[in-house]
């Protein structure tokens, strides 16, 4: 692996074209540091939130969450919500997804390993807390909707190469051959 220096004039373009239409940019020069601080900012957010739920003197509970969605508020999954929090089985996972989903995302995006990965688990909670914290009456963005955009964007630009252990285990010597070579689909899990 090679390290370089991002000069004043690097040019930095993305492009991406979907159903015909494309749209592409230039980043700053200095981007990859805001990527690597969204990195930071939101695995320390995760990582804290989980550590605190999972040392607490009480153990998480999200049965009392889950079953006081407000159907109330015209959340289109109030019902999904009343399931989850009426069903036993699913109360006690969710009592160790969130805590531990929260540390082991959190941690992924900290050392910046299987950060694809860590980032979708995160964008599919924050989604998951975005219904189940409906409110629209100030429009339909809010902070968990936003914390999404910035998972998705985090895996978007590969966070996890900037300073972190997924450009090592990417670039990682198998014969002749990186890991990436060799398992083009880690892709989607790493970077």
């Amino acid at each position: 692996m090679t390290s370089s220096t991002i000069s004043a004039d690097a040019r930095n373009t993305f492009e991406s074209t979907i159903g015909g239409y494309t749209v592409g940019g230039r980043a700053h020069s200095l981007s990859a540091w805001f990527v690597l601080s969204l990195r930071l900012m939101m695995g320390w957010a995760f990582a804290y939130s989980g550590f605190t739920k999972i040392v607490a003197a009480e153990p998480f509970s999200a049965g009392g969450y889950l079953t006081n969605v407000a159907a109330t508020n015209g959340n289109p999954l109030a019902g999904l919500f009343a399931w989850m929090g009426a069903t036993p089985w699913f109360v006690e996972f969710a009592n160790v997804a969130v805590p531990w989903g929260e540390l082991l995302i959190g941690l992924g995006l900290l050392v910046g390993a299987l950060v694809r990965l860590a980032a979708f688990f995160g964008a599919l909670m924050m989604l998951m807390f975005y219904f189940g914290n409906w409110d629209i009456a100030h429009g339909v963005i809010n902070g968990d909707f936003a914390y999404m955009l910035v998972f998705l964007a985090v895996a978007a630009f590969g966070a996890g190469r900037i300073l972190g252990l997924d450009a090592y285990i990417e670039n990682y010597d198998l014969g002749g051959q990186t890991l990436l070579e060799r398992y083009p689909r880690l892709e989607y899990v790493l970077g």
